[in-house]
């Protein structure tokens, strides 16, 4: 095929056909759609391109900068974008958390601001929050930046209901599949598609995929994450079910090592949500159905991740003392504390208060006297053991307490006599009306 421009490429993506080797279906045929195989490596091609195109021009001629806040493919997108149109762009966002796509988007030009944002992503219920003041200011007409603001833009849903659901349809033969599997981001790929499938076939169902919310799994968003995202409409999905990043690993060996697919975490992610899903279905059909996932985009932006998680994977010893390893039973069993009594019991014991979210967003406000270590760092330490005495109680802290209860059941295995997490983390501690102070 010959193209004019490399946007030309965008689109037209394979969908393959999963061996039932593999997954053990006996009536359904799962598709993956290679979202990955669009030309700057991901589904966030078609939004990027979306958004972006028909402001191009203006933005040229005045000598805008392409703003977005973003830290992962969007961003990547529309750094190549602009680039090729003479333009800047700008990352916004409180933490890079892959460091390969930090360092991608420095290779192509991009210029990285990182706020200071409350919690880990824009959250537009907290006026004062830095990141969403930022936003709204972005959103202001007559500003000297393009900001094509995908967590709220109907045209990055319409990349995929006018590209992505169509072209499966028609690689269907003109059939929409019983099932569609999405992961939910900024929403915009799972609702769009959703959108042109149920316009073919109102029966379609619709499963959207969430992280569990103490883990991080790279471009999706956790449960309490995704109500936070403009374009997100519960209304759309069958079912929202949440995969955890063990399972998104594992997913994405299966696609790697089975299918000879380069899948990233998100992409097994979807593959382990869509069999798990789709199982227990199958095993009462008697006649043949159809399902589809999505393949975002490709693994090897994500092997610092996977290093850190897996360390076997890659030949080193497995990971000590890590929350990975948790039982369910051990992190139900973590000791927690609410605003209230942990107010009372910093003023009683003086317990050592550990702030686990990243250094902006700290920065930004924190419990006065508390210490930050970020918890990929602290994750690091804990590997090692009990990086602190066992004589003084320890009170964790994260943006809403989930991870925090992960860390104290693993400080309690490791032998601590007397570490509690804050319950609903930070934001709780806020909305009580508990002192917060800003570096």
């Amino acid at each position: 095929m010959r193209y004019d421009s490399i946007t030309e490429a965008i689109g037209n993506t394979p969908l393959v056909l999963i061996d039932p080797a593999v997954h053990g279906l006996r009536h359904i045929d799962l598709y993956a759609k290679l979202e990955m195989l669009n030309p700057f490596g991901s589904l966030k091609d078609r939004a990027a391109w979306n958004m972006v195109r028909d402001g191009l021009p203006g933005a040229r001629e005045r000598g805008e900068t392409i703003v977005e806040l973003s830290s992962g493919n969007t961003a990547k997108a529309l750094a190549l974008i602009a680039g090729m149109h003479g333009l800047s762009f700008k990352s916004v966002t409180n933490r890079m958390r892959i460091p390969e796509v930090k360092d991608l988007l420095l290779l192509l030009g991009a210029e990285i601001e990182e706020l200071p944002g409350q919690t880990e992503c824009l959250d537009p219920t907290n006026p004062d929050d830095p990141l969403t003041l930022f936003h709204q200011q972005l959103s202001r007409p007559g500003g000297a930046h393009l900001h094509t603001d995908q967590y709220f833009n109907a045209r990055n849903t319409q990349a995929h209901a006018s590209g992505t659901g169509p072209e499966i349809i028609a690689d269907l033969d003109g059939r929409a599949p019983d099932w569609f599997i999405a992961c939910v981001g900024t929403a915009g790929s799972s609702s769009g598609a959703a959108r042109a499938l149920r316009a073919r076939d109102p029966g379609v169902c619709v499963v959207g995929l969430v992280g569990q919310k103490s883990d991080f799994i790279p471009g999706i968003r956790n449960a309490d994450e995704v109500q936070e995202v403009g374009l997100f409409d519960p209304a759309t999905y069958d079912a929202i079910e949440p995969v955890s990043a063990d399972e998104a690993i594992d997913g994405m060996l299966t696609l790697v090592r089975r299918c000879g697919m380069l899948a990233g975490p998100t992409g097994g992610a979807a593959y382990h949500g869509a069999v798990r899903h789709l199982r227990p279905l199958d095993e009462a059909l008697q006649d043949r159905r159809t399902a589809v996932f999505i393949v975002c985009d490709r693994v090897e932006p994500y092997l610092g991740y996977l290093r850190q998680r897996r360390p076997e994977l890659f030949g080193r010893p497995p990971a000590r003392n890590s929350v990975a390893t948790l039982t369910g039973d051990e992190v139900r069993g973590a000791s927690v504390i609410d605003a209230r009594d942990a107010q009372k019991w910093i003023e009683a014991q003086g317990p050592l208060v550990i702030d686990l979210r990243g250094p902006f967003a700290y920065a930004a406000l924190h419990i006065d006297g508390s210490v930050n270590i970020v918890d990929e760092i602290f994750d690091e330490l804990l590997r090692g053991g009990l990086p602190f005495s066992k004589s003084r109680p320890v009170l964790l802290a994260c943006p809403v307490g989930e991870k925090s209860a992960r860390y104290a059941a693993l400080l309690t295995r490791m032998g601590h006599p007397d570490v509690r997490s804050l319950a609903g983390g930070i934001i709780a501690w806020r909305d009580a009306g508990a002192p917060l102070v800003r570096e």
